[in-house]
């Protein structure tokens, strides 16, 4: 069975290839970068205007998702000197799995609050709308991105990557709960849906704490 250091080795790569790589890879954070902004406001805007833990809890996932993708930018921009790589690689695969860790301990804390206090969420079509799109952006994303990783031989970079497929299962979970308060009137389907991310996101934080990468997350 392949350990993860085997799993994403390669063969040294041609400085040509592999800074077509890197340049592919910094496109690809930047559209990320842009696209988690936008889906954070509108996200917590709407999940607060809604009283929806599963939205804001998504909202805040999209803010530490720009965390990580700044970071693998810093990882990528010292590629192409060898000195770095390796240094950087370390520090920014730690980033990345402490702001999964960030991530659970909010998502836990307020989802918890609200199932003990039964704070009900008004229903929000916004968030729907949100949460539908983000399904279709982000596993498009992470799959170019895990390209980019894999082919730089870089667990930080995959590591990022997973962050960005998590957001995509994150946000059908969250959409499952939304949609639920909003068709059903279910209302505690949406913080028992934002703590059903906190194993899944745990685990990713713990294997980055680690400087590990999480075999069963793809």
């Amino acid at each position: 069975m392949s350990t993860p250091s085997s799993r994403i080795a390669s063969a040294p790569l041609a400085d040509e290839v592999r800074t077509r790589l890197v340049h592919r890879g910094l496109q690809l954070n930047y559209a990320t970068i842009g696209y988690n902004l936008l889906e954070a406001v509108a996200s917590i805007v709407a999940g607060l205007l809604a009283g929806s833990v599963a939205l804001v809890g998504f909202g805040v996932d999209s803010a530490i998702e720009v965390t990580s993708a700044v970071a693998a930018q810093w990882r990528l921009r010292a590629d192409l000197d060898a000195a770095r790589r390796e240094r950087v690689e370390e520090i920014t695969l730690r980033v990345i799995g402490w702001s999964f860790m960030a991530l659970a301990a909010y998502v836990l804390y307020d989802s918890g609050t609200t199932l003990w206090l039964h704070d009900r969420p008004e229903r929000s079509v916004a968030g729907i709308v949100i949460l539908s799109l983000s399904v279709v952006v982000m596993p498009l994303l992470a799959r170019a991105k895990r390209r980019v990783a894999r082919g730089l031989a870089s667990r930080a970079l995959e590591a990022d990557a997973n962050q960005t497929s998590l957001c995509a299962y994150l946000s059908v979970i969250a959409l499952a709960g939304v949609a639920l308060n909003a068709i059903v009137g279910w209302w505690w389907a949406d913080p028992v849906a934002a703590l059903a991310m906190v194993p899944i996101i745990a685990r990713e934080g713990l294997e980055g704490i680690r400087g590990e990468e999480c075999d069963n997350c793809h």
